[in-house]
């Protein structure tokens, strides 16, 4: 038996629409500069609503009020049998602010742009991962689910002690 312990990588994602174009993030990656929403990793004591507005002014300056969950999506990278990486990421939809705010980006954006669905699609082979449109196709097609869908609750110590578990 691995020792290892496995555990997904949470993430969360903002696809926000304004006058027909969506906001987006340009990013170094380790394949070099790539196209994202404004995503990042739940941190601990988060709740999945704080992540994705936090996230979101990091790397766009824009202040994010999520309206709506468009999905929820699994992503594994590795060979069959093998542990690898998984990803559970959650996009939210929502609005923006008039003007973004006064402050630094995460280091590794380079910059924040507006782009069409059209642009968006021409770009393909600039997307850091293939969700980046299937997001933005869900929430074209209409996906949504209320912000309440998703429920988090605090457990004290007390009972995390009893039911041996920690969340």
């Amino acid at each position: 038996m691995n020792d290892e312990t496995w555990a997904p990588h949470v993430t969360v994602a903002a696809v926000i629409e304004r006058d027909g174009r969506f906001l987006l993030v340009e990013e170094h990656t380790q394949f070099g500069l790539r196209l994202n929403q404004p995503a990042g990793h739940l941190e601990a004591g988060e709740t999945l609503h704080e992540a994705v507005v936090r996230e979101t002014l990091e790397e766009s300056a824009w202040s994010f009020t999520p309206e709506a969950l468009v999905g929820m999506y699994m992503t594994h990278f590795g060979k069959p049998g093998e542990s690898g990486a998984t990803y559970l990421r959650f996009t939210y939809c929502g609005s923006v602010g008039a003007e973004p705010e006064n402050r630094a980006l995460d280091p590794d954006i380079v910059r924040t742009l507006w782009m069409s669905v059209d642009e968006l699609r021409a770009a393909s082979d600039r997307h850091r991962t293939p969700l980046v449109m299937q997001c933005v196709d869900d929430y074209l097609a209409g996906k949504r689910v209320p912000l309440d869908f998703v429920q988090t609750h605090a457990v004290g110590p007390r009972l995390a002690d009893k039911t041996g578990s920690k969340g």
